[in-house]
């Protein structure tokens, strides 16, 4: 998948922030088909099933010679990810209903591991059954917001149908990028521009100037942030198809695409990031075991980062923003600390701007005394208030550990995590005590 931010920090981490964040609502590929179609768009001819007889009756009424059956996994990498049932691939090509029923029954019910999902996987709940269309060539097109540019960008190539990541790398250019005024948007010069620059040409590039600026208005009238084709496809008759569909949306603008939004398929979100989100908190679950609680999101990704220099792994991304309560402290707290057996230590680092530090520190103590917290909790607090703050958690008698220097907090926090982890692990009953 294209990324919309390509920054340098923590890769995998970073990777799975701005891919999986519940700031932009991802839609399965069979609402994004759908929608296409409503939007004049040529798409293969598909169905959507929730069991393997209703896939084999659903593939039986298409009446096509060969089909395509994709898990509706909320991914990246499906094609290369595995199913716990033993089945390769999230995306498999049949060629009877029957086939079609097989597949099924080894992805449906079952969990899809990939590299964006971690090695918790995704549970398949639905496949799409297209039809399989033998194309000529294949491209990749794409939209999506840039901050350079200021706006929506174009981003396509002659090269589809695989890691455009990998063709970026490779072959730079062979990328298309152009940038798009929102103000006037995409118009039949810029189409043709653009669909000439990706080889199209004759007959096929007036389809390709009808598609593209369909795409964009689609883009522009759906409030997404990224609109991914990959491929686009001719095929052997010479008609240009969408085979496929990535389209995340803006959560900001769900007030005005209130039938979109009622798409989201929450089952295929992280229960504690749809829990965060109500209390309007930004949290990412990761994969580690130290929590992490800080204002900013590049003053998270910088804690974070530290951790990992010290040789910790993070727990979680988690920013509470710059206008916090009490109330959504203590939450960030419980939220951090729902797995008790993974998390043995806490960060918080907090830069009082618009944030006061005592709000921060009555958040903490509250939650250490609501949840009898027994790992260890190490504040780093600087900014507004921060006299206060420190008066408050020494004023408190929980026995938190406070910090001036960040590499000192996280040094410590490293080392505390280390060793509350070697006593789980050696089931040795040893808790950090807060109450004096």
């Amino acid at each position: 998948m294209l990324r919309r931010m390509n920054m340098p920090v923590m890769k995998k981490i970073s990777k799975k922030i701005f891919t999986n964040s519940t700031r932009n609502l991802m839609l399965h590929e069979h609402h994004s088909m759908k929608h296409m179609q409503k939007n004049g768009i040529k798409v293969p001819r598909f169905e959507v099933a929730k069991s393997a007889e209703e896939a084999f009756q659903r593939a039986q009424s298409m009446n096509v010679k060969d089909y395509v059956v994709k898990a509706q996994v909320l991914t990246g990498g499906r094609g290369k990810g595995r199913f716990d049932s033993g089945l390769q691939g999230g995306v498999q090509m049949v060629f009877s209903p029957e086939e079609v029923r097989e597949k099924a029954s080894l992805m449906l019910g079952h969990t899809l591991v990939t590299k964006q999902t971690g090695s918790k996987g995704k549970l398949c709940e639905k496949i799409m059954i297209s039809e399989r269309l033998f194309t000529r060539r294949e491209y990749y097109f794409s939209i999506t917001q840039d901050r350079e540019a200021n706006g929506p960008i174009i981003i396509a190539s002659a090269k589809g149908g695989v890691n455009i990541e990998e063709v970026a790398e490779k072959d730079p250019d062979a990328i298309i990028k152009v940038p798009i005024n929102i103000e006037t948007g995409v118009s039949s010069e810029i189409a043709r521009t653009v669909a000439s620059r990706m080889g199209f040409d004759g007959a096929r590039l007036e389809q390709a100037v009808d598609i593209i600026k369909k795409l964009y208005n689609l883009f522009i009238s759906s409030d997404a942030t990224l609109l991914e084709i990959n491929p686009i496809a001719e095929n052997v008759e010479g008609d240009i198809y969408c085979m496929d569909c990535k389209l995340l949306l803006d959560s900001n603008a769900e007030f005005r695409q209130t039938e979109l939004f009622a798409l989201q398929d929450v089952s295929q979100v992280e229960p504690l990031e749809i829990r965060a989100e109500a209390s309007n908190l930004n949290y990412i679950h990761l994969d580690g075991n130290i929590g992490c609680l800080v204002n900013g999101a590049g003053l998270a990704m910088a804690t974070m980062d530290i951790i990992k220099l010290h040789g910790g792994e993070p727990a979680n991304f988690l920013d509470v923003g710059g206008g916090a309560t009490v109330e959504q402290v203590t939450e960030a707290f419980k939220i951090i600390t729902a797995d008790k057996k993974k998390v043995t230590s806490i960060l918080v680092n907090i830069f009082g701007g618009i944030m006061r530090c005592d709000v921060i520190a009555q958040g903490i103590i509250k939650a250490a005394e609501e949840l009898k917290l027994k790992i260890p909790i190490v504040v780093r607090l600087q900014g507004t208030k921060v006299d206060e703050a420190k008066a408050l958690i020494a004023q408190s008698g929980l026995r938190i550990l406070p910090y001036n220097d960040l590499d000192e907090a996280a040094r410590t926090v490293v080392s505390l995590s280390n060793i509350v982890g070697i006593a789980r692990r050696a089931h040795i009953d040893v808790k950090f005590e807060l109450s004096i």
